[in-house]
């Protein structure tokens, strides 16, 4: 009775034993799935790595629900291992033989995705397309070049918030900006994020009430509420977590890091790139489209093609991998290694410009010695993926910072990575200069071909006019092509203000009602000037349809000084205030409380 009992026992505790493990594995499973989001998918190195982790909880459940032998024998080691053996191959082996199916395919996969099985593949991954320079990269608008890099854009951004008394104990700036176009302005926004754990618990009902836009031209910073708040971002630590959101509903597809971006109509959204993989199991990571989520709602949907006001589908990271697979591969994968035969490569950096209301990638291309020069550079559509490659032999990125740096070693400004313009015809990088507090203080344009040409301004405009002046003196290019006009007559009003550190004259002349701006520093004639004096000016070209008040002025030519004010007898106050008649121009008050008259002779 008592055996029949014992045998009875016997499978129904190992059944339960086998489920308690079962359901360990399960939640040690959803925890790391919560918290990991690994996709579903068998091109994604961590779902093997999934399936990997259950195996081995499984085991080790087993292992320890198992206990150890009761009969009271001494085994020899030898005799233990032999039973281990025994027990996993009667209770483990099917789990057993899933792990060792997990690994073999990951193995098999990555050998298989390697480059020196698949050259030709990862080399044809970006389309490269020879582009002319000085027809595709016209001279663009100064109102369309980022003047701030994304350092200085986000330090600007979180200043902004400390001025909001509401906003600034509850939230601050998430420092996770994307650099789009935004009402045909380069722009970089940025969600708020809670402060904290607490905040979030206490906001998290009406959710983020704003996000921050920082023009990348004006270097203003604005922060923009939100009639409703956004639900989803990446401060909340539970569903409404984006990347959570998106597993949860698109659970087998693959997400780079998700855009922050506004509409035209300045509504919030989360822009989730779909990777694939095109090459064996695990390489030749592209995109695939994008899932569009709504940050306030979100309510999703994935798109093939994604809306045109979209400027974030192709990070610059993913852009440069595959050109250094492009350039590297170019001919095969054996010369990548030894004869390295026009083996080319990007440069480390990388900057934004916007063109054609698209923002696009910029990066230098030098070659696989990576020496000092340049032989030319890529943009390549942010949205689309179009890449073009523009020969323009020079100075690298470094070589130019490093030449500008020296050009202001004595304010102690450092260069930003530059941006490549086209200025009168010729490849030119421009390179805004921060101080320590990261605030641009000056621009530097250096030549690309000459890296010794470099000119610096306090204004993009002043900078421009310096640097084409200079190509102009080099025999480069010619006056002509300076983009300023001339203005002269009488000065009928005189302003000041100190600007960065700099002191600058702002003339009115007579019949009009524009102001140029002309640094002292550059005009030291300007402090002497007085109401009535006739003046010339160069000035910058207003940019078509501005309706700017203040323009950049260049020179300043004195034509004529005004005669001098005749200064009448001492009167006291009273005596001007009751006689004075409509051809006096001012007073001039003394200690004695008299005053001189000045009249016109």
């Amino acid at each position: 009775m008592s055996d029949t009992t014992s045998s009875a026992r016997k499978p129904k505790g190992r059944f339960s034993r086998t489920l308690l493990s079962l359901a360990v594995t399960a939640a040690v499973g959803f925890v790391y799935f919560y918290v990991s989001l690994p996709a579903l998918n068998f091109h994604d190195g961590e779902f093997y790595s999934f399936l990997g982790l259950l195996c081995l909880v499984y085991v080790v459940c087993v292992f320890l629900l198992s206990g150890a032998p009761h009969d009271n024998v001494v085994r020899t080691p030898g005799e233990k291992l032999k039973e281990w053996l025994g027990f996993v191959k009667s209770r483990c082996l099917p789990v057993g033989i899933l792990f060792a199916a997990v690994v073999a395919v990951a193995v098999v996969g990555q050998i298989i995705s390697l480059p020196i099985f698949r050259a030709s593949a990862y080399r044809d991954l970006l389309t490269v397309e020879t582009g002319d320079f000085s027809t595709d990269v016209a001279q663009i608008s100064f109102s369309e070049i980022p003047t701030l890099d994304r350092k200085s854009a986000e330090f600007l951004g979180d200043r902004q918030m400390g001025t909001l008394s509401d906003m600034v104990s509850q939230f601050e700036y998430s420092n996770d900006s994307t650099q789009i176009n935004y009402q045909g302005r380069p722009v970089r926004v940025a969600p708020i994020a809670y402060a904290d754990l607490v905040k979030w618990f206490t906001n998290r009902g009406n959710g983020l009430p704003a996000y921050v836009v920082v023009d990348m031209v004006t270097q203003e910073a604005t922060v923009v509420r939100l009639q409703e708040g956004m639900k989803y971002s990446f401060s909340e630590p539970l569903n409404r977590n984006i990347m959570r959101h998106l597993r949860f509903q698109y659970p087998t597809m693959m997400f780079s890091t998700p855009e922050f971006e506004v509409d035209e109509d300045g509504h919030p959204w989360w822009i989730a790139p779909r990777v694939v993989r095109t090459i064996g199991l695990f390489g030749g990571t592209d995109i695939h489209g994008a899932v569009l989520v709504d940050a306030i709602t979100g309510e999703s949907q994935y798109y093939e093609e994604v809306p045109t006001w979209v400027d974030t589908l192709y990070v610059p990271e993913l852009i440069t991998q595959q050109y250094d697979y492009h350039g590297t591969l170019i001919n095969g994968f054996i010369n990548s290694i030894l004869g390295q035969k026009g083996v080319t490569k990007t440069t480390y950096g990388y900057n934004y410009i916007a063109m054609n209301d698209d923002v696009y990638v910029y990066t230098g291309v030098t070659s696989a010695n990576a020496d000092q020069s340049n032989l030319g550079f890529l943009l390549c559509n942010m949205r689309t993926k179009e890449t073009h490659f523009y020969e323009a032999p020079g100075a690298t990125e470094a070589a130019a910072q490093a030449s500008a740096e020296g050009v202001v070693q004595d304010l102690g400004y450092v260069a930003t990575f530059p941006l490549l313009l086209n200025i009168a015809g010729e490849p030119t990088y421009f390179i805004p200069l921060k101080d320590a507090t990261n605030l641009v203080k000056s621009y530097a344009m250096v030549n690309v071909a000459q890296y010794q040409i470099v000119a610096t301004g306090s204004t993009v405009s002043a900078c421009e006019q310096t640097y084409i002046q200079m190509l102009a003196d080099k025999g480069i290019s010619t006056p002509e092509e300076l983009p300023q006009t001339q203005a002269s007559g009488k000065v009928a009003e005189i302003r000041t203000a100190v600007l960065n550190g700099n002191t600058y004259y702002f003339l009115r002349l007579e019949g009009e009602e524009v102001f140029y701006a002309l640094s002292a520093a550059q005009n030291r004639e300007v402090v002497t000037l007085n109401a009535g004096d006739t003046v010339a000016i160069d000035h910058a070209v207003p940019d078509e349809g501005s309706e700017s008040s203040i323009l950049d002025g260049y020179t300043l030519t004195i034509v004529k000084r005004a005669l001098p004010a005749v200064v009448s007898e001492p009167v006291h106050i009273q005596e001007f205030q009751d006689s004075a008649s409509g051809d006096e121009l001012g007073v001039i008050g003394s200690a004695d409380s008299s005053a001189a008259i000045l009249t016109t002779p």
